[in-house]
């Protein structure tokens, strides 16, 4: 797919739709046989805003993220992107209609290169049938070096790279998308602190571009220094949602832990912090 055949914000919306909000889950439950995965989930993400999903394992974070990012069909409730109903069967209609996701295995091939891993199942073309190498890398050239993402080469295969080289690889894959949507699956996972650090201010650039980025992730360190907002699941449910900038470690670390009690829908403190 040619980046310019990719919907933009506009373009999904709608003609003279204003959409305040980039992406909004209703009462969304998720049953496998007899576990209830998510229990009556509610979500929303805001252009220019940095979430992040925390929770203990089992809590229902990664399977919210499949069912925004269109691996699994909710059982119940309904996905909005940037106002419209979302009926995605799979990440490549996610994708189409402004969902970009980077899983945890980031989907890259090792023994190709990282202009081609830019633009796996998406590669441009000429005469419709020869991939056109030199716009893939003189592209994925420019996208790398517009973020400051820093390989030797494009041609260099992925698995020459490390593993911050090769998270900030898929997450440009993610940018050149140009969705208003990301979605980000333990982003620092197995990453040193000087990676970390460099993936941190990849993410942080995409806020000042007006994307709406959703990040699961148990680094809590990293949470606190670049999201606005945290969603903490316990159970399947959301145990409760607040702004980084209006908790502290101690607190999330006990809602997680269920230390603290689940925010009840009439508190007013969570109605504000969910806007």
């Amino acid at each position: 797919m040619n980046q310019s055949s990719v919907p933009g914000p506009a373009a999904i919306a709608g003609p003279g739709v204003r959409a305040e909000v980039a992406l909004q889950l209703e009462n969304a439950s998720k049953i496998f046989g007899h576990i209830t995965a998510l229990n009556n989930v509610n979500l929303t993400a805001n252009p220019s805003e940095i979430l992040a999903i925390v929770g203990d394992n089992g809590a229902g974070k990664s399977t919210l993220l499949k069912v925004l990012a269109g691996v699994y069909r909710a059982d119940s409730g309904t996905v909005r992107v940037l106002g419209r109903p979302l009926h995605a069967g799979s990440p490549a209609d996610a994708r189409k209609h402004g969902i970009s996701t980077v899983f945890q295995d980031l989907a890259l091939i090792e023994t190709l290169d990282v202009a081609f891993n830019m633009f796996l199942g998406r590669q441009e073309t000429f005469l419709r049938i020869f991939a056109n190498r030199r716009k893939m890398m003189a592209t994925a050239e420019a996208t790398l070096r517009n973020y400051q993402v820093n390989v030797p080469s494009v041609r260099v295969p992925i698995g020459e790279l490390s593993g911050g080289q090769r998270q900030s690889v898929a997450i440009a894959r993610a940018i050149r998308e140009d969705n208003p949507i990301i979605l980000l699956d333990e982003p620092t996972a197995a990453l040193g602190v000087r990676e970390t650090k460099n993936i941190g201010a990849l993410i942080s650039s995409l806020r000042t571009e007006g994307k709406a980025v959703i990040i699961v992730s148990h680094d809590l360190e990293f949470v606190f220094e670049h999201c606005d907002r945290i969603q903490v699941m316990r159970l399947g449910r959301v145990h409760a949602i607040r702004r980084v900038s209006k908790t502290n470690r101690e607190e999330i670390v006990g809602l997680i832990t269920g230390a603290l009690p689940e925010d009840q829908p009439e508190d007013s403190t969570q109605k504000m912090e969910a806007k």
